[in-house]
């Protein structure tokens, strides 16, 4: 394939208008926490990632796996899990059996937090779908969004 190339050049403006997609949906929600809650769509994830992380075998996530589910390295986790922790809405471990391993909960405040910001998230991911489905560009692909029902590997 060459830059020039009507599939690459195709490949490329679906790559944009994903990502335009994307980053509407998340300033809006970002807005809609913000405002309401205090509260950034990025630590809305990591609470609600780690709110639902002893559903699963083996009950906790390592760092690595709530990295890869809230989109961040595991740096920036480490620093997003601190500011949570810093205001009371996480908590961390030792793990009882490994000394070396530590685990990461959501306290009651999070837990009452989460809930407080679950509708300000699933209303304003509503709008901003919405909004991008009036854009021609944007409108199949707010249909497949809308029609995705398999569950996103944590």
């Amino acid at each position: 394939m060459t830059a020039t190339d009507p599939a690459l050049t195709a490949l490329a403006q679906s790559w944009c208008a994903l990502s335009l997609l994307h980053g509407r949906i998340e300033a809006h929600i970002e807005r809609a926490l913000q405002a309401k809650h205090d509260l950034s769509a990025r630590e809305y994830s990591l609470l609600d990632v780690l709110s639902r992380q002893h559903d699963g075998d083996g009950g906790h996530l390592q760092m690595k796996q709530v990295a890869d589910a809230v989109v961040l390295s595991q740096s920036a986790t480490t620093r997003l899990v601190t500011r949570l922790e810093d205001r009371g809405l996480l908590e961390r471990y030792l793990c009882p059996t490994d000394r070396r391993g530590i685990y990461t909960n959501v306290t009651e405040a999070g837990l009452k937090l989460l809930e407080e910001a679950r509708p300000t998230n699933d209303a304003a991911l509503r709008e901003a779908l919405d909004e991008a489905a009036k854009n021609p560009e944007l409108a199949p692909l707010v249909h497949v969004v809308e029609t995705l029902k398999a569950p996103v590997p944590a």
